[in-house]
């Protein structure tokens, strides 16, 4: 839950891109002397010749450009060399070449490689600079801001960027379903056919092609407040697309679970539904940026429904600044998401109010961007300068974080992707008398990183 204003494990693997054996792909050859070839040339090689007749005439004719004496430790009496020819010559042919003159141990190819990782990918989306939480480099407007205070999205997104597979559903107040965010994006009930007045796959809901309105019982998940629409975009807006906003899953369906109404408020019993719905409809994360202070046995059987089926539950802690206990964060199993800053500070207080703040307490497993977090908006395809603030926003980091996770490794249980998003935080980021070392009732286990 939060208020807006108009004005978005390190688990890298490094992958070594190295090329093949095609000696075209390098325009250098390493050269070993034998010791009798050597001793022909005992002073350092001039960068033109190497000092051995027949072997400078092979540089020659294949018009070396430059020939370096490889340094090979004190104690070696290695005579080795590295020459350079011109990017278009046959280099398996030069070395051939080499070896008639008999003169040398080995010629070989002087391969190329590339680091342990790859570029970041920066994303050519519109307002991408607004979006502090996913990439921050201390310039953020809105609030004091710290370089490197993220989720470090874009080393993420070069490992993985969603799976079309991985199905999100979003209990909120809905989505602008028709948003140019979501595009390819809407999770459709293809068992259904459109408008045809009949349960067609016989799950208890008729003509439900695009999810369910479980505050008005119809087919129409539309969002009428605004707070599911944004919540939807921090998790899956469409990356890379030029316009608007970045995701953190560039490729996952959003399923629209609409469970509350037009003033921000819903029964736990539309919230019941709609996770029995979102598990046995595909749903694998299901993000509930929403809470209330009274405990339920019908809530809490709802969430172990959803976790005993490997459906990941994440919750935010709900913003009144105190250790109260909000539900369904406090149930066991979920994910339970504190806010922070864009300087890695506890949300303490929000934009919106003096007395709000990310709530904290035992049961918090980790804290993710929160307050300030620009997004899209409901009632325009275009306007795209609203910013939220609150747990509601940190939330969604994280199931995008899950949902991305799970691309990677469909067959990881809840209980595994909570532990690697709990494993993989950052802790000690935040305020020293709050985020002390290890897990602690204000930070959880740290704030996130994809």
């Amino acid at each position: 839950m939060k208020q807006k204003i108009y004005t978005l494990a390190i688990i890298l693997f490094c992958s070594i891109a190295t090329f093949g054996q095609n000696p075209d792909q390098t325009d250098q050859v390493v050269l070993k002397l034998k010791k009798e070839a050597a001793s022909l040339n005992k002073s350092f090689c001039n960068h033109e010749i190497i000092g051995n007749n027949k072997l400078d005439s092979v540089s020659k004719k294949y018009n070396a450009i430059i020939i370096k004496k490889q340094s090979t430790g004190r104690k070696s009496k290695q005579h080795i060399y590295i020459i350079r020819f011109p990017q278009s010559t046959n280099i398996q042919q030069v070395i051939d070449e080499y070896y008639k003159t008999g003169e040398i141990e080995y010629a070989e190819p002087d391969h190329k490689g590339s680091g342990g990782g790859t570029k970041s990918i920066i994303p050519n989306d519109q307002y991408y600079f607004r979006q502090w939480g996913l990439k921050n480099d201390g310039t953020f407007s809105l609030s004091p801001s710290i370089s490197g205070a993220d989720i470090d999205m874009e080393n993420a997104w070069d490992i993985e960027q969603g799976d079309t597979n991985i199905i999100v559903g979003i209990i909120d107040s809905g989505t602008k379903l028709d948003h140019p965010e979501f595009t390819g994006r809407i999770w459709i009930n293809y068992s259904e056919i459109p408008n045809n007045g009949i349960d067609d796959d016989n799950n208890g809901y008729i003509d439900d092609v695009k999810g369910w309105d479980f505050a008005n019982s119809d087919n129409n998940p539309t969002d009428d407040y605004g707070h599911g629409t944004h919540v939807a975009g921090i998790i899956g807006a469409n990356g890379n697309n030029s316009i608007g906003y970045a995701g953190v899953d560039w490729n996952c369906k959003l399923m629209t679970l609409k469970g509350l109404n037009n003033n921000n408020s819903g029964y736990y019993s539309w919230w019941a539904d709609a996770i029995y719905y979102g598990v046995d409809n595909g749903a694998n994360v299901i993000n509930m940026s929403l809470g209330g202070s009274s405990t339920s046995t019908t809530l809490q059987n709802a969430v172990n429904y959803a976790l005993n089926n490997n459906v990941v539950v994440v919750v935010c802690m709900m913003n009144t600044n105190s250790n109260t206990v909000y539900y369904p964060a406090g149930f066991t199993g979920v994910i339970a998401v504190g806010s922070t800053n864009s300087n890695d500070t506890r949300s303490n207080p929000f934009f919106w109010s003096s007395t709000s703040g990310s709530n904290y307490g035992s049961h918090i497993s980790v804290v993710a961007p929160g307050n300030c977090i620009y997004g899209l908006d409901y009632q325009s395809n275009t306007q795209y300068g609203s910013y939220w603030g609150g747990t509601s926003q940190a939330a969604p980091h994280v199931s995008g974080l899950a949902s991305l996770l799970l691309a990677q490794n469909p067959s990881r249980t809840p209980a595994q992707i909570k532990s690697i998003i709990e494993t993989t935080a950052e802790d000690q980021v935040g305020t020293i008398s709050e985020d002390t070392p290890g897990w602690d009732q204000y930070y959880g286990h740290g704030r996130i990183n994809a």
